[in-house]
């Protein structure tokens, strides 16, 4: 980011706007939105302008200008709708160490304006840092459309209640009771209309402690994808934003980890290729004793946590220790793999089968996949570069390197992600000369009868 997001405290404080006409006009209409005093300065005001003064909303200086008058302010806004008067404002303001916006000059500005949707005390700001404001406006008119028009009341009433929440409930409790009332029944009343009675849900449920949220589960095992965070699942975002702690893979794309809330605290246990800082026994420990320390807990895992992430490992420490969980699906590599290369995982005709194994086993063996390469089945392997030459001589010793397809997908969803196809009796010579890194999926594809095998390669 070349611009830093933040909400500044406004009450009380000073904005300057130097200019009397429609420019300056539609700052202070923005900044009337909230507590500060506006001084506008300029030799003639429109219409507008002259209204708030009248009204004694804003004040009016026709002194001389001087750094002086920009001195401890907020914000100043230069909109006289001159690029040179604007300039010379800005050199003022700037002399005087003045945080500036000039309209339509983004080179000059220090702080740029938003697009924002307003639901006080709920704000929501989008920027483009000056590039797209036509994008920022069509964002905005998306979110105006999803967020309800009182949501800012809702807001308010539970900030007035924060603190008898606090006196009645401890710390998650107080988590699962604004997730029910954001995401339950108190807001659906609320957006209806029905606002004493989503006052009385709540009010009721500090006293009592008895809501009806879904108690959540402890920990959460959750699909990253395979790399690119806009293929994460929004149930996925969800967990993400409410945890406490993640604990996540290597290979997780640090994008996936923004969408986590900021001061959740973020743990990597990936297991690099012969280092054993995290063995499985050690992730399990780590899982079940944030768990039981009240935390909520995110396994944020590479593609899908059910497919080759002993997934079911944790699982059953979790149920050992007596916790509870959930496993939120991800897109796993095969898929994502296979839309990479432009292909699919079955097509009608030609393969109705499909055969997800992995190039190595917990005892470092192969699988016996083999017998499963029937006529119309496609075998995906996982993490298989370094079984391709056990790969190519199973398929030699079952006389079928004439027979299949193969389609090696390195890094799908990731930058520096390649497509490779060959022969499959040139697999692994394939494999070494053009070194093709893990993680990848290689496809094997048994053709039915009258099907071409296609042996061209192209990386």
């Amino acid at each position: 980011m070349k611009t830093f997001p933040m909400f500044l405290k406004m009450a009380g404080r000073r904005v300057v706007i130097a200019g009397g006409g429609e420019q300056a006009a539609q700052k202070c209409r923005l900044i009337l939105k909230t507590e500060a005093k506006i001084t506008i300065l300029a030799p003639a005001l429109e219409d507008e302008l002259r209204s708030l003064v009248d009204e004694g909303r804003i004040s009016w200086s026709i002194d001389r200008i001087t750094p002086a008058i920009f001195g401890d302010t907020a914000l100043v806004f230069v909109a006289t709708g001159c690029p040179g008067i604007d300039a010379a404002l800005h050199d003022l303001a700037k002399t005087a160490g003045a945080v500036t916006n000039v309209v339509d000059q983004p080179e000059l500005c220090d702080a740029l304006t938003p697009s924002i949707v307003d639901r006080d005390p709920v704000v929501v700001a989008i920027g483009t840092e000056g590039t797209a404001p036509v994008l920022a406006r069509q964002i905005k008119t998306q979110l105006e459309q999803n967020l309800e028009p009182r949501l800012g009341d809702l807001a308010a009433l539970a900030g007035r209640l924060r603190d008898r929440a606090a006196m009645r409930l401890g710390p998650k409790a107080r988590r699962d009771l604004w997730r029910w009332v954001f995401g339950g029944e108190p807001r659906a009343d609320h957006a209806r209309g029905a606002e004493r009675a989503a006052a009385r849900r709540i009010k009721d449920a500090i006293e009592t402690g008895d809501f009806t949220a879904a108690a959540p589960a402890s920990v959460a095992l959750v699909g990253a994808g395979p790399g690119s965070r806009d293929l994460i699942t929004l149930r996925a975002v969800q967990r993400l934003q409410e945890a406490d702690v993640v604990f996540y893979d290597r290979l997780v794309d640090p994008d996936v980890l923004e969408l986590a809330r900021r001061d959740a605290e973020r743990v990597c246990v990936g297991k690099e290729p012969g280092c054993h800082n995290w063995p499985q026994d050690r992730i399990n420990g780590v899982l079940v004793a944030a768990a039981k320390q009240g935390k909520r807990v995110v396994r944020l895992k590479c593609g899908d946590p059910g497919v080759f992430s002993r997934g079911a490992e944790e699982i059953a420490a979790l149920k050992l220790a007596g916790l509870s969980y959930e496993i939120v699906p991800g897109v796993t590599a095969a898929s994502a793999a296979a839309a990479t290369a432009g292909t699919f995982l079955t097509e009608r005709g030609k393969t109705d089968t499909v055969v997800l194994t992995t190039g190595t086993t917990r005892d470092n063996t192969t699988p016996d996949w083999i017998d499963h390469l029937a006529r119309g089945t496609r075998v995906a392997v996982y993490m298989g570069i370094n079984a391709a030459p056990q790969l190519e001589q199973d398929l030699r010793h079952a006389d079928l390197l004439d027979e299949t397809e193969v389609l090696i997908v390195s890094q799908a969803g990731h930058p520096g992600e390649s497509i490779t196809t060959c022969a499959a009796c040139d697999l692994a010579q394939t494999i070494a000369e053009s070194q093709i890194p893990n993680p990848a999926i290689i496809f094997l594809t048994r053709c039915k009868y009258g099907e071409p095998v296609m042996h061209q390669i192209a990386v």
